[in-house]
């Protein structure tokens, strides 16, 4: 949002009635009622046209005592008692933003953190967008929620000045109060909330931001705000949600993607043990959306679970039930000998390039498909309320707001009918913003006269997912005789679904299963032919952890470090020349974000510094390893060291990650924790899980078949650096997945001489002698 807009939207006045009640209001009313009782800053996230003209006035709000607490907008409320609450208005999904988020209004608002208490907030147009994925929460909502920290504490510095008669400039704000400083009086926020809410909120321009050498909070280890009731237990995830005279329900889907029932016994399914009924759902011919099945209802899930077991369906298993992975490989291995479908990028001549070389390279590199197998199955808790025709959702969801929309256009349900409550997600990693569990609990809860929570098993999560597109890539490269890399031909056959757009029947890749043609190193070589063909398969994919990033990042510094070897180059010194001296190359990189040569030279520097790279002889067996990778806003630089044995056993000793995401860390301990996640994440999607695909299903079905990197496992050192530099506060979910897997599988080639082609790592011998 540029600064004139959300100057002119703090300006916006929004009334609400403090006698409407749920019961009472209309849906509209009642989302107004619920998070914007009485606001005045409200960002912009919810206007009323009927007053968007006037200053906003935040009004009193009286508690349980009788006197007024202060809510100058739809994210702070400040009690008689001194206690702050903040509105979280992000999923939660492990990334802990909704701890860091509430930092950032805490820092400018400045009150203590001991008296903050963080609440979730339920989906509501009031607090804008609301989806978690991409990296991109704090991206977003880093500069506003400084405004919003910032403007309430203006507005309580006024409060006390005009208590006491004296200038504002004598007044500043400490540490959950405001103090004169002449006379050294302090009063609390909390007896100032009443006098504050009665003040209008200032001109944006009188609010003056903290400068970043005086944060008390921010770049400080803070623990996660949930950390306490999740080692104890409590409630708080989809999967825990219980409601009064609550059944319970199963799914079942066809195996092959794409099918339908034909029939099944339900009549038998209907006597069995806390069965209350089951019922077959039509569907729609979306594969990502509301897919045909049958659904079971009982008075718990272990009743739902074991009728469930002898549910005997006849599926009509539809046009993808002879797809397998082997067909998939020897299609792309014919469309690699031919032209691309598309071209991507045609820079020079690739071609000549590559016959007039003094040196080339040719290799194949190709991934599976993969499931996002979070802890948490996917489930939904769902309320349906015929007497008015509203709905009711508890969902573990990324994106809320894209789940309403399904629900309200599947069902044919108005959206001011839906309420979504947002609980923590068990994992999430791109698959709960997909919104196919939440369609299914809301068309299941239609014909049961109760709340109805839907939860998947294990082998559903797994063999439903939408799953990472895999992929192959055919690549060439060529080095001049100074060793320079002078040409790269990329052919990219990746899976693509057929899908319907504007009344054409067209071919669409997954979500992360299309290149850019500004991927690097496009861009970055003379000649540069980069080509993709798709695939059609019946296979639901969907955004998983650093979409495309996660598996280009692998093919491409991997096959860097082959042309480094070959050109007889240190592989770090090799990439820095490919980079080259300009700060700032034209055009945009992965997202359409520009890239930024000069940070990404810069964490590869230190990444070599603080690992050492180069300044140690290893014995044969160890290795050390390089890579680097523009995700999702973030500069990241990694360096693997590890041992392989005889017998080719794999440890991964130690991982050196810089990285660099703009000007401030918001919570170190969290951000720490995201770039040890992502390596030890990375780690395992390198080393184990791979899905199979046969006869139009997927083989696999629990972690006895899909296995997850184990503890034991896990590299013993994870080094962690970030270097802060003077371009905008970015997430950090995602930006340090994907140099993982290359800098391992480099550190591998470096101990054995043996090179990683394909994923998982189990399909390569890594023995030697």
């Amino acid at each position: 949002m540029k600064t004139s807009s959300l100057e002119k939207l703090l300006r916006v006045s929004i009334s609400t009635s403090s006698n409407t009640t749920p019961a009472s209001s209309s849906r509209r009313r009642f989302l107004r009622h619920s998070a914007l009782t009485s606001t005045g800053l409200v960002l912009g996230l919810y206007v009323n046209a009927g007053n968007a003209d006037q200053i906003a006035k935040p009004a009193t709000r009286s508690n349980t005592a009788g006197t007024a607490d202060f809510t100058p907008n739809a994210f702070i409320r400040i009690a008689a008692d001194g206690s702050v609450t903040l509105i979280s208005k992000q999923p939660e999904i492990g990334q802990g933003i909704k701890t860091s988020l509430p930092m950032v209004i805490a820092e400018e608002l400045e009150v203590n953190w001991k008296d903050v208490r963080i609440v979730q907030g339920d989906l509501n147009p009031a607090y804008g967008n609301q989806s978690a994925g991409g990296s991109t929460s704090t991206l977003n909502n880093y500069n506003d929620f400084h405004r919003l920290g910032a403007t309430a504490r203006t507005m309580l510095v006024d409060a006390a000045a005009q208590t006491w008669g004296v200038p504002v400039s004598e007044c500043k704000a400490v540490s959950s109060k405001v103090l004169h400083t002449p006379s050294q009086r302090t009063l609390g926020y909390g007896a100032l909330a009443a006098k504050a809410a009665t003040l209008p909120v200032p001109d944006p321009k009188n609010v003056i931001l903290k400068d970043p050498s005086n944060y008390q909070l921010l770049g400080t280890r803070i623990g996660g705000v949930d950390n306490a009731a999740i080692v104890s237990g409590k409630p708080l995830f989809g999967i825990d949600v219980k409601l009064p005279g609550m059944l319970y329900a199963v799914y079942e889907k066809c195996p092959v993607f794409g099918g339908k029932v034909i029939s099944a016994n339900l009549d038998v399914i209907k006597t069995l043990p806390g069965v209350r009924d089951a019922f077959m759902i039509e569907g729609t011919s979306n594969l990502n959306g509301l897919v045909p099945g049958i659904a079971i209802i009982a008075t718990s899930t272990w009743a739902a679970f074991s009728a469930r077991k002898q549910l005997k369906v006849t599926w009509d298993e539809g046009v993808y039930a002879k797809q397998s992975w082997a067909e998939f490989a020897i299609q792309a291995q014919t469309q690699s000998t031919q032209a691309g479908a598309t071209t991507l990028r045609k820079d020079g001549d690739a071609v000549t390039a590559l016959a007039h070389a003094s040196k080339t390279v040719e290799a194949a590199y190709s991934y599976p498909f993969i499931s996002h197998a979070s802890i948490e199955p996917q489930n939904c808790t769902a309320w349906w309320k015929p007497e008015d025709g509203s709905l009711e959702l508890w969902a573990p969801t990324q994106n809320p707001g894209s789940g309403q929309n399904l629900v309200a256009t599947t069902l044919n349900i108005p959206k001011e009918k839906i309420l979504m409550h947002i609980t923590r997600s068990g994992g999430g990693f791109g698959r709960r913003l997909s919104s196919d569990y939440v369609v299914e609990a809301a068309a299941i809860a239609q014909k049961v006269k109760a709340p109805v929570k839907l939860t998947w098993s294990r082998e559903d999560d797994i063999q439903h997912d939408h799953f990472r597109a895999g992929g192959f890539h055919f690549l060439r490269g060529g080095i001049d005789a100074k060793g320079k890399l002078i040409a790269w031909h990329n052919h990219f056959v990746t899976f693509a679904n057929r899908v319907n757009r504007e009344g054409k029947s067209i071919l669409q890749p997954g979500s992360g299963g299309s290149l850019s043609g500004d991927e690097f190193p496009g861009r970055w070589v003379e000649n540069c032919l980069l080509e993709q063909t798709p695939i059609e398969c019946g296979i639901p994919m969907g955004p998983w952890r650093a979409p495309g990033s996660n598996v280009f990042a692998w093919v491409f510094h991997s096959f860097i470090d082959e042309l480094a070897h070959a050109a007889g180059r240190d592989p770090l010194a090799f990439r820095l020349e490919i980079l080259g001296d300009k700060e700032i190359i034209a055009g945009t990189g992965e997202r359409g974000q520009p890239y930024h040569v000069g940070r990404m030279k810069h964490v590869l520097q230190e990444v070599a510094e603080k690992s050492g790279w180069g300044k140690k002889t290893l014995p044969r067996g160890q290795g050390q390893g390089i890579a680097f990778h523009f995700s999702h806003r973030g500069y990241i630089a990694q360096v693997a060291e590890v041992t392989v044995s005889k017998k080719g056993e794999l440890k991964v000793d130690r991982v050196v990650v810089v990285s660099d995401i703009g000007a401030q860390i918001v919570n170190l301990s969290g951000a720490e924790n995201q770039v040890q996640g992502s390596v030890i994440d990375g780690l395992s999607t390198l080393m184990y899980p791979e899905l199979t695909v046969e006869r139009g299903r997927i083989t696999q079905s629990n972690f006895h078949d899909y296995p997850l990197l184990r503890i034991a496992d896990t590299p013993p050192k994870v080094e962690v650096h970030f270097l802060k530099t003077d371009f905008p506060v970015t997430g950090l979910g995602e930006p340090a997945f994907p140099p993982l897997a290359p800098a391992v599988c480099n550190a591998i080639f470096a101990a054995t001489g043996k090179r990683v082609r394909q994923l998982p790592l189990t399909h390569t011998d890594l023995s030697w002698s």
